[in-house]
C-alpha cells in the first residue's frame, strides 16, 4: 500500500509511477479527494471539541455562581451529537480511502524499462549454452508418461484438468528437488527453513497483495480462508502487525504447494505441467533494511540463478519493464529455462522488491535508533518445480528415452543416475 503522505505531497510523483505502469488513476483521484474530505472533517471535529470545552469551562463557571445551566447544557449535548456524527462520518471516509488505496500498485523503480507488457523486458544475462541432440526433443508428457512419472488422466478424473499425478520415480524427483532446494538455502545461503500453513485468512491475503486484486485467480474456502497460492503469503505474514525485535535482515524459506485458478489465463497452452493449478514451490523471503533493499535484491536473485547453476540448466534472467511487474513489487526479475521440446523459455522463478509496499499493507515494522518505520520486504521463488521438472526431462533425455539426471540429485534420488522406462529398469 503506498504512503498516503507520498500521495498527499508528491501526488505528480506519484501519477507519473502509474503511468509508467499503464494504470488507471482512477483509484488515486478517489483517495486524493477522500483525503480532502477526511481532512477537512477532522479540522471541524477539533473545532466542535474546542467548543465542547469552552461552554464546558462556561459550565462550570455558572454552576460556581448558583447560576443556571440549562442552555449551556444542552448547547454542550448538541455538540456532543454533531461530534459523535462527524466522527462516524471520518471512520466511514477512512474506510473507503483505505479500499481505494488497496487497489492502487506499487510505484515502479527508476531502474526499470519502460514499457506495456513482456516484449519491453530485457534480458540482464544468460548462463550455459543449450542442448544439442543427435535426434528430435520431445516434450515432457511424451517423456515421463513413457517413463512412468506422471498420469495426467488419472489426476484428471480425481480433481480436474490443471492438477498433476506424479507416480513413482516422478514423485521422488519431486521430493528430491524439494529436499535439494531447502538444503541449499539453509545450509549454503544462510536461510531459515520454516514449514507454514498451507490455507491463509484473508487479512494474510491482503497483506500480501493478492487481494483485492487477484481474488479471481485465489481458491477460495470455508470460514473466508484461501489456499496459498505461494509460500509468499503466509510467511511474509508470520510478522503481521510486529515491531520485529531482532537484527534484520530476516530470510526464510519455505516449501508450499500452490493453488492457483488461473482464471485469466483462457486460450494458453494447459496440456502437461506447463500451466497447472496445483505446483510445489520453495520460497524465499526477506525481511530487511530500507536503505539495503535492492543490495539484497540482487543477492536473492543471485541464490535462485544457484539453484539452477547446480542443475547444470541453461537459463536467462529478465529485468521486468515498468508495465510487467506484478502489483505489489516495484522491481522484479523473471529467472526463465530453456526448454527444447517446447522450444521456448519458461519462467521458474520471480524476484521481487515490495519496498514498503507489503509491509505497510500488513503492518510490519521494525525499531531502529529509537524510531519505528516499516521494514523492505523480499521475496524469490527458488524455484517452481513443475516446469524445473519441464526443463529437467527435456534438457536430460536421451535418444533411448531414459533421461539422465543432474549430479546435484543424484544424493537426493538414493543414488538413481538415470530414469527409465519400468520394463527396463534393473
Amino acid at each position: 500500500m503506498l504512503d498516503i503522505k507520498l500521495i498527499r505531497d508528491q501526488e505528480a510523483v506519484v501519477r507519473e509511477g502509474l503511468a509508467r505502469r499503464g494504470h488507471s488513476a482512477e483509484n488515486l483521484d478517489a483517495v486524493v479527494e477522500a483525503d480532502r474530505q477526511r481532512r477537512a472533517l477532522v479540522t471541524e471535529v477539533e473545532k466542535l471539541k474546542n467548543q465542547l470545552n469552552v461552554v464546558s469551562k462556561e459550565i462550570g463557571q455558572l454552576k460556581a455562581k448558583g447560576q443556571d445551566t440549562a442552555d449551556k447544557q444542552q448547547a454542550m449535548r448538541e455538540l456532543r451529537d454533531r461530534i459523535t456524527g462527524m466522527d462516524a462520518q471520518v471512520r466511514e471516509v477512512e474506510a473507503a480511502m483505505r479500499e481505494r488505496l488497496l487497489s492502487i500498485p506499487n510505484l515502479p523503480h527508476a531502474s526499470l524499462p519502460a514499457g506495456t507488457d513482456a516484449s519491453a523486458n530485457q534480458v540482464v544475462r544468460t548462463q550455459g549454452m543449450p542442448c544439442e541432440f543427435a535426434f528430435k526433443p520431445k516434450g515432457h508428457v511424451e517423456i515421463g508418461e513413457k517413463l512412468g512419472l506422471f498420469d495426467f488422466p488419472r489426476a484428471a478424473r480425481m480433481t480436474g484438468a490443471g492438477f498433476p499425478l506424479y507416480v513413482g520415480l516422478g514423485a521422488r524427483l519431486e521430493r528430491a528437488l524439494i529436499s535439494f532446494m531447502l538444503d541449499l538455502h539453509v545450509a549454503e545461503h544462510g536461510y531459515t527453513e520454516v514449514s507454514p500453513p498451507f490455507v491463509v485468512n484473508r487479512a494474510s491475503m491482503v497483506g500480501t497483495g493478492q487481494l483485492p486484486k487477484m481474488a479471481e485467480d485465489m481458491y477460495h474456502c470455508t470460514d473466508d480462508l484461501w489456499l496459498v497460492p505461494t509460500a509468499e503469503v503466509p510467511v511474509t505474514n508470520i510478522y503481521r502487525d510486529e515491531i520485529i525485535d531482532q537484527p534484520l535482515p530476516i530470510c526464510l524459506t519455505a516449501y508450499t504447494p500452490c493453488f492457483r485458478r488461473e482464471a485469466g489465463a483462457a486460450g494458453k497452452e494447459t496440456r502437461g505441467l506447463i500451466r497447472v493449478h496445483q505446483f510445489d514451490k520453495v520460497e524465499m523471503v526477506k525481511f530487511v533494511e530500507p536503505a539495503t533493499s535492492y543490495d539484497e535484491l540482487e543477492t536473492l536473485v543471485g541464490q535462485a540463478e544457484d539453484v539452477l547453476k547446480r542443475l547444470g540448466l541453461h537459463y536467462r534472467v529478465l529485468l521486468l519493464c515498468s508495465g510487467d511487474i506484478s502489483f505489489a513489487a516495484a522491481k522484479c526479475y523473471d529467472i526463465e529455462l530453456w526448454a527444447p521440446g517446447q522450444n521456448a523459455w519458461l519462467e521458474v522463478s520471480s524476484c521481487s522488491n515490495f519496498e514498503a509496499f507489503q509491509a505497510r499493507r500488513a503492518n510490519i515494522r521494525r525499531r531502529k535508533d529509537g524510531k519505528v518505520d516499516f521494514v523492505h520486504t523480499l521475496n524469490g521463488s527458488g524455484v517452481a518445480l513443475a516446469r524445473l521438472v519441464v526443463a529437467l526431462l527435456e534438457n536430460g533425455q536421451e535418444a533411448d528415452g531414459s533421461v539422465t539426471l543432474p549430479e546435484a540429485l543424484v544424493p537426493y534420488m538414493g543414488g538413481i543416475r538415470r530414469l527409465e522406462a519400468p520394463d527396463k529398469k534393473a
